[in-house]
């Protein structure tokens, strides 16, 4: 099926991907932009990558594009497919294929120049559609009007595509949270259920990098909530999940106006102590930062709950903002829909209203007293800082030196000196 949809995608208005598509066309050969970016031009959506499939093959695509002068790396010339960096931007341009036998994730292959066959090697049927130069669709697996009904469906058996690369099961899931709207594919949620088995032989950064794109899609909630009753969650995570803090953390986002955060999600989704923060990383395979803020988010967060503003206040001094903010959302989630928003939201912005000043008293201050330097001057130090924090933050020299007396003093006394 080929019709002319597409009126404003990128490659029409010029630039390196249309000039990549002018190159590849011609002397026998044609270029078209392939996927996603195919796909959200027709929902219009922000376009990311733009991916390009050709005829030719890899040989002629470096042959043409070094001659323009741009610049052709051989990230994957035995499968196809050739990086061109042009105008600083890097576009995938991979020869078309036809799979002549298959095992597992990988597949023998021969370079073809069918586009029809090349589109049923492809996952699901709104990935794919192609799209000319000139904006011309065409559609050789019914994407077009799987994305008139926001329907995401397996090309051919949802079985037998599985089987070829097991991260489809979670790329369902998480291009239905992200387009699709009504009632999962039947045919497609029954095979991805039954090989829920599968997503153990993935690695872990495979499936790292799905979930955390399938945590913030638009309708996450009720995505995963579908998943955890497949038992799909629990083959990935290792634990139960709690979905009520999920949606309610999305809602929090929401009355806060700020962009979805996939750790905070994931955190709402799967830790409820640190202990879960720890195994959820492991699973994961998080980078360092994103495995130490879901272990922050996990330490004592219900500490957080039920605080007036003096509290808050000694609480975001000793935590610091970032974690402070992530342990008020996760305290927040837990809270659930029902609990006060409005103060939720007080809680949760105070560091955009108050900024926590530094601990004016030093160690210079209690030498003056008479305390050593030693283990004794950090003690009485943590005892001073205590003392200001219960004082709301003092800053006046007389209260300062009040505190700083009364805190040698006290430390003299318990320990009879």
């Amino acid at each position: 099926m080929t019709e002319p949809l597409l009126h404003d995608a990128p490659w029409l208005r010029g630039g390196p991907a249309r000039r990549l598509l002018v190159l590849l066309n011609g002397d026998g050969e044609e270029a078209r932009v392939v996927g996603g970016a195919v796909r959200d031009a027709l929902l219009d959506r922000p376009i990311g990558d733009v991916d390009i499939a050709t005829t030719a093959v890899p040989q002629e695509v470096v042959r043409r594009v070094t001659a323009a002068g741009f610049k052709a790396v051989p990230t994957g010339i035995e499968h196809g497919t050739v990086t061109v960096v042009a105008d600083g931007h890097p576009f995938e341009i991979t020869t078309l294929r036809e799979d002549v036998e298959t095992y597992g994730r990988k597949a023998r292959v021969v370079f073809g120049r069918d586009w029809a066959r090349d589109a049923q090697r492809r996952d699901f049927t709104i990935n794919a559609l192609s799209a000319t130069v000139d904006g011309v669709v065409h559609d050789y697996a019914g994407g077009l009007a799987d994305i008139a009904a926001r329907r995401v469906r397996f090309i051919g058996e949802p079985e037998a595509r599985i089987a070829e690369d097991y991260l489809r099961v979670l790329r369902f899931f998480r291009i239905a949270a992200a387009y699709g709207e009504g009632e999962l594919d039947r045919a497609g949620l029954i095979a991805c259920t039954r090989a829920r088995a599968g997503l153990a032989t993935l690695s872990a950064e495979r499936v790292r990098m799905e979930m955390l794109k399938l945590v913030v899609a638009p309708r996450a909630a009720e995505v995963l909530v579908t998943m955890g009753d497949g038992g799909l969650l629990l083959a990935l995570l290792g634990s139960v999940t709690y979905h009520g803090a999920f949606a309610t953390m999305v809602t929090a986002e929401a009355a806060l106006q700020r962009a979805p955060d996939p750790m905070l999600r994931l955190g709402a989704l799967a830790v409820a102590v640190t202990e879960d923060a720890r195994r959820v990383a492991q699973r994961l395979r998080l980078s360092n930062a994103e495995a130490k803020q879901l272990d922050s988010m996990g330490h004592r967060w219900w500490r957080l709950r039920g605080m007036d503003d003096a509290l808050a206040k000694r609480r975001l001094y000793r935590l610091g903002v970032r974690n402070y903010r992530d342990r008020i959302m996760l305290a927040w989630a837990r809270a659930g829909r029902t609990s006060d928003e409005a103060r939720w939201i007080e809680l949760a912005t105070l560091p955009d209203r108050w900024t926590a000043p530094k601990f004016p008293i030093r160690a210079a201050d209690m030498i003056a007293r008479g305390i050593g330097e030693g283990p004794a001057l950090g003690h009485i130090l943590t005892l001073a800082e205590d003392a200001w924090l219960a004082s709301d933050f003092a800053s006046d020299p007389d209260s300062l030196t009040r505190i700083a007396d009364e805190t040698v003093a006290r430390f003299r006394r318990e320990h009879r000196l």
